[in-house]
């Protein structure tokens, strides 16, 4: 009876230990970008290399050097991520991601990883994706078409600049666009952490990018894990843009074409109305 107890618990070890690598690769999704497919098993080496500080051995945001950083390191485990092409509240596409890793966040301590090349990039995300079981049972969105940018006219600056005010737009990034609304000190993220709104007037890229594409993408599909939501219900693509043109006047550091339509505008117009009055 002993020994068929030794012998059963043996099997059921060695079952075990041919299972591991299976488990292993079962949690494995891959990944895909830039024309290239990666490996987690690469990508791990450089997980451990260059991000484990600040994204943790876990992938959850708590890595030794996270406690000294603002924003905070994003958290893979739950797979939430603001800067992406896809509806709110679905997961990037590889694509999304690799790109990301490539220009960093402005704004933050995540540089831009140019220095890696394509394959170790990908390689790098396809590592990434192991530490949340989302990648498994759901798939990336449908990125949201970007249509032609309508005309820089200041009719269309005019009219983005009522839809800032209608929409209540400066509560958090403010009059000026300076992230000082009266809603900002009040702002948090998904871990109840305070959250700055985005500071247009100084600000010359966005976290995101630095096209007026860029910042169409925002407004349609909002940041996710962030009180800014996704407008894609509420505008259509011509409200969008002419956001985009309105917001642009609110950039003295960034010539732009909405800037100077507007500034003209304004030295004839000096009785508008200012933005956040009743």
């Amino acid at each position: 009876m002993k020994k068929n107890v030794i012998t059963s618990s043996i099997l059921w070890a060695f079952c075990l230990v041919i299972a591991l690598p299976g488990l292993a690769i079962a949690q494995d999704v891959g990944a895909h970008a830039d024309g290239k497919t990666g490996d987690s098993q690469s990508g791990k080496a450089l997980y451990r290399r260059f991000c484990v500080g600040c994204h943790g051995e876990e992938g959850n945001g708590l890595g030794e050097n996270a406690q000294w950083l603002d924003p905070r390191p994003r958290d893979f485990t739950t797979a939430l991520f603001r800067w992406r092409s896809t509806p709110t509240g679905n997961l990037p596409t590889d694509q999304d991601l690799y790109d990301t890793i490539t220009r960093g966040i402005v704004g933050t301590l995540m540089p831009t990883w140019k220095p890696l090349n394509p394959q170790q990039k990908v390689d790098l995300l396809a590592y990434i994706k192991t530490f949340s079981p989302r990648w498994k049972t759901q798939k990336p969105g449908t990125p949201i078409p970007i249509p032609a940018e309508t005309p820089e006219v200041i009719e269309s600056v005019l009219h983005g600049r009522e839809l800032y005010d209608k929409m209540a737009c400066w509560k958090c990034h403010g009059p000026d666009g300076r992230g000082d609304g009266p809603s900002a000190p009040t702002l948090t993220d998904d871990k109840n952490l305070p959250i700055r709104p985005y500071n247009f007037h100084d600000g010359t890229r966005f976290r995101c990018g630095e096209t007026n594409q860029d910042l169409y993408k925002i407004f349609m599909t909002g940041l996710d894990g962030t009180p800014m939501p996704s407008f894609a219900d509420i505008i259509q693509p011509n409200d969008a843009w002419d956001l985009v043109h309105f917001l642009r006047t609110l950039q003295p550091f960034v010539h732009s074409k909405s800037r100077e339509l507007w500034l003209q505008y304004a030295k004839t117009h000096p009785d508008i109305k200012p933005i956040g009055v009743e």
